[in-house]
C-alpha cells in the first residue's frame, strides 16, 4: 500500500520515537561512564556530565585491569562453542532435511521443547554431571555445557535453510559421481553460508551474555568469564563505583556492536528463515 507524505512522515515520526526509546539505555550508560561517582549518585540525577571526564575508562585500562581476565575467558568460551556449535548444527542440520524417518518429527519436537524450559532448571543435575567427570571449575566444563545448550536451536534454524537448497543439485552431483559427504561440502554447504553465519552468530551472542552457566560452573576468579567475573568482583553489597561498572559495560558491548554492524543482514535472515514455507 503506498502512504501518502502524511502517513511517511508519521511513519518516519514513529520509528524515530521507538529508535530513541530502544537507545537511550545506552545512551545513559554511557553518559553515566563520563561522570564522577559522587555525580552518578546524585539525586535527582544529572542528564548530562557537569564535568565529563575519561578517568574511569583511564582506570579500567590501568589500575583495573582484571576485568579483561575476564574478556578474554569470555572471548575463548564464546569463540570456540560458536565454532563447535556451527558445526554440529551443519551436520545434524543436514540429516534432519535430507533423511525423514518415522521419528523425525519427535526429534524436532525434543529439540524445541528443550528450548522452553528455564536455563536454571537444569543447572542442579548439568552440575552433577559435570561433577561426575571432573570438569567443574574448568572453562572446558564450562564450554561443553554452552555447547549443549546451544545446538538445539541452531540445529533447527540449519534444518530450515538446507530445506530451501532444491534436492535437484544434490541428484545431479550424485549423477556426476559425488558421495554423500562431497556434496554436503562441497555443494550444499557453500549455498547455506548465510545461515552458518546466522547460527555462529546466535551461538557467540547467547554464549557472551551467559551468566547462570559462568556463576555455577566456575570458582576460580582468573576462570571467569565477563558477567560473572564483573558481578562477583566490581558490585559491592553496599556501594557500586557506578562510573567504572558504566564503562566496563560500554566496553563489553564493542564486539556485539561490531558484530551486528558487520553481519546484521546474515542475523534478520537467520531470524526470518523458515518463517514463510512454500
Amino acid at each position: 500500500m503506498k502512504l501518502s507524505v502524511t502517513g511517511k512522515v508519521l511513519r518516519d515520526v514513529v520509528l524515530v520515537i521507538i529508535l530513541l526509546f530502544l537507545l537511550f539505555p545506552i545512551l545513559w550508560v554511557f553518559l553515566t561512564s563520563l561522570k564522577t561517582n559522587m555525580e552518578s549518585y546524585r539525586f535527582p540525577p544529572t542528564f548530562l556530565p557537569e564535568k565529563a571526564s575519561l578517568a574511569s575508562y583511564v582506570n579500567l585500562f590501568t589500575k583495573d585491569n582484571a576485568f579483561f581476565v575476564y574478556y578474554k575467558n569470555n572471548f575463548v568460551v564464546s569463540f570456540i562453542t560458536a565454532l563447535v556449535t556451527t558445526v554440529f548444527a551443519i551436520l545434524a542440520g543436514y540429516a534432519l532435511s535430507r533423511f525423514h524417518f518415522k521419528w523425525n518429527k519427535w526429534l524436532v519436537a525434543a529439540l524445541l521443547t528443550s528450548q522452553m524450559f528455564p536455563v536454571i532448571s537444569r543447572m542442579i543435575s548439568l552440575y552433577d554431571l559435570l561433577g561426575k567427570i571432573h570438569l567443574i571449575n574448568t572453562l572446558f566444563g564450562l564450554t561443553l555445557a554452552l555447547i549443549a545448550a546451544q545446538i538445539p536451536f541452531t540445529v533447527i534454524l540449519m534444518s530450515s535453510f538446507f530445506d530451501s537448497v532444491p534436492i535437484a543439485i544434490e541428484e545431479a552431483a550424485r549423477i556426476d559421481g559425488a558421495g554423500r559427504f562431497q556434496i554436503l561440502t562441497r555443494i550444499v554447504t557453500p549455498l547455506v553460508k548465510p545461515g552458518m553465519l546466522a547460527s555462529g552468530l546466535y551461538a557467540f551472542l547467547m554464549t557472551w551474555d551467559d551468566y547462570l552457566h559462568a556463576i555455577t560452573l566456575i570458582q576460580t576468579d582468573s576462570l571467569r568469564t565477563l558477567s560473572a567475573g564483573v558481578a562477583l568482583r566490581y558490585l559491592g553489597e553496599l556501594s557500586f563505583d557506578w562510573s567504572l561498572i558504566n564503562s566496563i559495560s560500554i566496553v563489553s558491548m564493542l564486539p556485539m556492536i561490531i558484530l551486528f554492524f558487520f553481519f546484521q543482514k546474515y542475523m534478520v535472515s537467520g531470524l526470518v528463515a523458515g518463517a514463510v514455507k512454500g
